[in-house]
Formats: C-alpha cells, sequence, structure tokens
C-alpha cells in the first residue's frame, strides 16, 4: 500500500521497527482512553442524554435544555460546578478573553506564572499590537513570573502571593511558541495548592488548549476555579466544526457568560445553530482521538530522532502533558520544507503547497501546513511555526493513527527528497 504514496523502503522499514519499540507507550494511552472514555460515558447516561438533546433552537434561544444538558455533562466529566459551551465562543484566544474580562476590572492585577503567554494572548493583554481594547487599556495590571527548569517558581510565587492584591493567577498548560515543556497536571495541582494555601480567594485559570484527556484528570480535577479551550482541538475530535468552552466555579461561568451575552442575561441566551449533536458526538469521540492524536506525536517523535533530526521535544519516551510535537530546524528554509511536506500527508488541499504570510493576532510571519476537514483544526494532522530561530515546527493531531501514522510517512518521505 505504501508504494502508491512512492514511500521508500527505508521509511516503511523504520516506520515498523519504530513501532514494535512503541508498542509499551501505546498501551498506557490506550489505558488512559479507557479510564477518560469511561467517565464521559458515565456523565452520557447520568444525564440522561437523549436524541431530542440535539434539536436545533433558534432566536434568542430561551430553554435550550440541550444545549444546558450538555454543559452539564461537561462540568461532571472535568469535576466543576458549571461550564459554558457555545458555537458563539469563535476559539481558544476568544474563550480566554471572555474569561479574563469576565472577571477582571479596572485595577485588578492577573499574574501569569508560567512565563511569557501565546502570541494571540500577548495583544488580548496589551504586551503587543495596539489595540485600545486590551487588558492593560482597561486598567488592568499584568505581571509574569518566569518558569524555571521546565517548572513553577515556587518561592517566587508564595513571595508574591503573600504581597496580596492578585486577583487572578493565569496557568498556560501548552508550551505555546516557546520552547519549554508543557506543564502537566501534577504540577499545576502542587501550584495550585500552594496559591490556594495563602490566599483561596485568587482565581486560578488554566489555559487547558491541547491538554484535554492526555491525562488523566484536568485542572478543575486538582483545586483550578476554571480553565478554558476551544473545540477545535481536543474535544472537538474534528467532528465539532467551531466553538470553544470554559468549566469552572458556577459563579464564574456566571460572570463569564455575562460577558458572551449581557449582563443579567448571561446562559440563558443564545442559539445553538444545530450544533449540538457535533458537539455531543465530538465530545463522545475525544477520548479515542487524543489517544490516536499521542501515538501519532509519539511515532513522528521517535521517526525523526531515529532519522538524525535534533531539538525534538518531547522524546518519543517522555510523559506528554499535551499533544503538542515541536522540532528545532535551525533555518527558515527547512522550516517552510517540513511543513510543505507535512500538507503533502493531508487528506484536504494535499496538492497545495503551503508559504509563510501574516496572521491576525501573531507579531511574526507565519508558515501553517494542514489539510483539514475544518480550516483551522488542530486536532487534525497539522502543522505551523513563526519564521523566526531557531525556526520551530509546531505539529499536532491525526484523527485515527492510522492515517497520522500515514501523513508523518509521507511527510518524512518529502522531506529526505
Amino acid at each position: 500500500m505504501y508504494e502508491m504514496f512512492g514511500i521508500s523502503n527505508k521509511i516503511v522499514d523504520l516506520a515498523s521497527e519504530v513501532e514494535k519499540e512503541l508498542e509499551p507507550i501505546f498501551k498506557g494511552y490506550d489505558d488512559n482512553c479507557a479510564l477518560v472514555s469511561a467517565k464521559v460515558l458515565k456523565a452520557f447516561q447520568d444525564n440522561r442524554v437523549s436524541t431530542s438533546d440535539f434539536i436545533e433552537v433558534t432566536g434568542y434561544g430561551y430553554y435550550d435544555g440541550g444545549r444546558d444538558k450538555l454543559e452539564k455533562v461537561y462540568a461532571q466529566i472535568f469535576g466543576a460546578e458549571d461550564a459554558l459551551v457555545r458555537p458563539q465562543i469563535m476559539s481558544g484566544t476568544h474563550a480566554l478573553t471572555l474569561a479574563l474580562f469576565g472577571l477582571l476590572k479596572h485595577g485588578d492585577t492577573m499574574i501569569s506564572i508560567s512565563g511569557e503567554p501565546y502570541d494571540t494572548l500577548k495583544s488580548v493583554i496589551g504586551l503587543t499590537g495596539d489595540s485600545e481594547n486590551s487588558l492593560i487599556k482597561h486598567g488592568i495590571k499584568y505581571e509574569q513570573i518566569e518558569l524555571v527548569n521546565n517548572d513553577f517558581d515556587y518561592e517566587k510565587i508564595e513571595k508574591r502571593v503573600k504581597e496580596g492584591n492578585i486577583k487572578l493567577i493565569e496557568i498556560q498548560r501548552s508550551r505555546g511558541y516557546s520552547q519549554r515543556n508543557s506543564i502537566n497536571i501534577d504540577k499545576i495541582e502542587k501550584v495550585t495548592k500552594l496559591i490556594k494555601s495563602l490566599d483561596k480567594d485568587i482565581i486560578v485559570m488554566v489555559d487547558n488548549c491541547y491538554g484535554e484527556f492526555v491525562e488523566d484528570r484536568e485542572p478543575t480535577e486538582v483545586g483550578a476555579d476554571l480553565f478554558v479551550s476551544s473545540l477545535m482541538k481536543n474535544l472537538g475530535a474534528g467532528i465539532a466544526t467551531s466553538g470553544g468552552y470554559i468549566v469552572g466555579r458556577k459563579d464564574i461561568i456566571y460572570m463569564v457568560g455575562e460577558r458572551l451575552t449581557a449582563p443579567c442575561v448571561g446562559k440563558d441566551m443564545g442559539a445553538n445553530f444545530n450544533q449540538l449533536l457535533p458537539y455531543f458526538k465530538g465530545l463522545f469521540m475525544a477520548p479515542s482521538v487524543v489517544a490516536s492524536v499521542l501515538k501519532t506525536m509519539t511515532f513522528a517523535s521517535r521517526m525523526l530522532e531515529r532519522l538524525g533530526f535534533e531539538g525534538i521535544s518531547p522524546k518519543y519516551n517522555e510523559k506528554r502533558a499535551d499533544i503538542i510535537q515541536t522540532i528545532e530546524l535551525k533555518s527558515e528554509e527547512k522550516l517552510i520544507k517540513f511543513c510543505q511536506g507535512l500538507q503533502k500527508g493531508s487528506p484536504i488541499e494535499a496538492y497545495v503547497v503551503p508559504v509563510p504570510d501574516s496572521m491576525p493576532g501573531y507579531p511574526h510571519l507565519e508558515i501553517m501546513a494542514g489539510g483539514s476537514f475544518t480550516p483551522g483544526s488542530t486536532i487534525e494532522l497539522s502543522c505551523d511555526g513563526p519564521l523566526v530561530e531557531p525556526y520551530t515546527a509546531y505539529m499536532q493531531g491525526g484523527l485515527t493513527y492510522e492515517y497520522g501514522k500515514l501523513g508523518i510517512m509521507i511527510a518524512l518521505e518529502n522531506m529526505l527528497k
């Protein structure tokens, strides 16, 4: 079957060797998938999900029982009091923006304790760009504490919390476009317990993009007040075509809901645009899809390493906290060729040749490859990176391991040529 894609025996034989090496690691992903799947199924059953919950509601969206039930299912799965799961939330950045503007007021202070945030969040805060609508322009103060050796600086965090005057602490679980490792749930639990032991009123918010169902617990199950993400990533499973969500404390979800709609309206308004079936179905399939992505990225990591590539993170045998795989390619030309190679392994628009361009919210030229059914869906096999040193490619996705593996092999063959 591989000859139809022009894949050489060298790549085929290497892939066979690598798969045998990875069998114990893949078994771990399957075990976690089984555990998370049980939680999802139990939530569906406990909340009596029915085909009548998939009915489209139009207009203002009052009395949408299916929408409300979906949010109860999300809350139960993630050990939270409430959730906001809506097609009106356009992206992970939009979900973060809603949460921050819903919870912070003029004079409040927020602190990022995971270092520099993702590029698009920088412009929301006001660290980059010239928007008059950033947090800083609205009188909200921002501080930052860097990570130390890929872990929180607990000493500095404790010292700063004791000084007081903090409304919200933000943690970005995934690495974003930085060179650090992603943050696992054990570290999030440890730092959250520290913060809450010193000041229980501080809101701990986690940007959970790319992290859902990778481990057996989520931020709200270990003490965080809320976490946010996009349905274009893990929980959409490639079935949801838009949307985002926020889960957490009931009072927090109420305030964020008011930011999404209007004061005193909150969660009670918002037509579902006939998205409930793909949202329920995407959530149901998400544990399996995330496991497939983890297998695909682990396979890619080991294949790249065996082919002599350096600057690979995480290594194939490292514990993963999200679905991102990175490789430092050291030159603009190699980064472009890597992304172009991955495009050739895609199901949609494999014939397209990606080129660098400017992107809204990003300060640098970006190259993005992703022949996905839903444009921008990063749970589908995709790759992107900013054209800045060390020219790192950020790869993620793969709806099934079989498709993901084949896509990686096609990409590697094209790069070697």
